[in-house]
């Protein structure tokens, strides 16, 4: 035991050794460039965050709250707003499950076994990253739409797809879907297989190696993925425009709605709608770092 104590002590000195080692490479490698350079590298750096990304933030907020905060309200309280943000919440809550469920059995798939195609699908899964969303909308309008391949089968049952929620669902599905697959598969590769190995060799079904071993061992990755994908989703914009029809107080989501009253003059209930957008990147962007420092400190299943 003191042998192993012992061990254990020398190797985490060998790490913090190596630790301090690189942090002096890297302020020293800072250090080469001349400090001219350096500030001018900072400072191109601050300024297209500034203009790029703090300045159009500014402008929304501004322009949201130009005729106070009664407008701003009155604004995100009309009956087609809500509407709006409903159906947004909706669509972004069908999205992200249905990806969820496909995200973690595609990971699973790919990452513990082998089997014929497996490229196929990993291709597949990179397919939405390819294809512009407004292309991906066009897919379903030609698959059903009144002339397209379910359309009259569609008709004759009364089903209606486009210019419905489920057209809209289905369209942000598809631009969706990789964020969760994308999330999981890198981390659960660099797991490997030796602990669910154990628990089958244990005598756990599939089921239980799953939930008991497999998911918590990639929860923030988890939270990761849906994180992107509800963004993703919530903002979508290409997609849905062309499945939804522009139906106002029925299938008008919160982008689409931007557009309509931005081309109708209505500029601060635009601004209002798009400033509920702004901060939710900003919350996605802060929950982002906070995950991010979480798989990067590798606070995985051990931890419990």
């Amino acid at each position: 035991m003191t042998i192993e104590m012992t061990m254990d002590r020398d190797h985490t000195a060998a790490d913090s050794d190596k630790a301090r080692a690189l942090s002096r490479a890297s302020a020293e490698y800072g250090r080469t460039e001349p400090r001219a350079v350096r500030y001018c590298i900072i400072a191109l750096a601050v300024t297209f965050l500034a203009l790029f990304v703090v300045l159009p933030l500014i402008v929304v907020f501004a322009s949201a709250l130009s005729k106070g905060i009664v407008a701003y309200f009155a604004a995100l309280t009309d009956p087609e707003a809500l509407s709006a943000i409903r159906l947004t919440l909706l669509v972004a809550a069908i999205s992200v499950g249905t990806n969820l469920v496909f995200g973690l059995t595609a990971a699973w798939a790919i990452t513990k076994f082998e089997f014929p195609g497996k490229t196929i699908l990993i291709t597949l899964i990179d397919l939405p990253f390819s294809v512009s969303p407004v292309i991906s909308g066009l897919i379903f309008v030609l698959l059903f739409g009144a002339q397209g391949f379910f359309g009259t089968f569609l008709q004759n049952h009364h089903i209606q797809v486009l210019f419905a929620v489920p057209g809209l669902a289905l369209a942000t599905i598809f631009v969706t879907f990789p964020f969760v697959a994308r999330a999981l598969i890198p981390l659960m590769q660099e797991q490997g297989t030796q602990e669910e190995e154990a628990a089958i060799s244990l005598g756990a079904s599939g089921l239980q190696t799953f939930f008991r071993v497999t998911l918590p061992n990639i929860k923030w990755g988890v939270l990761y993925g849906v994180l992107l994908c509800n963004a993703r989703a919530m903002g979508e914009f290409g997609a849905v425009s062309v499945v939804s029809g522009h139906i106002r107080g029925e299938t008008n989501t919160m982008p689409l709605l931007v557009e309509i009253l931005y081309n109708e003059y209505q500029f601060v209930a635009s601004f209002a709608i798009a400033s509920l957008l702004a901060m939710l990147a900003l919350i996605t962007l802060i929950a982002k770092t906070v995950l991010e420092r979480h798989l990067d400190e590798g606070e995985l299943p051990h931890d419990d």
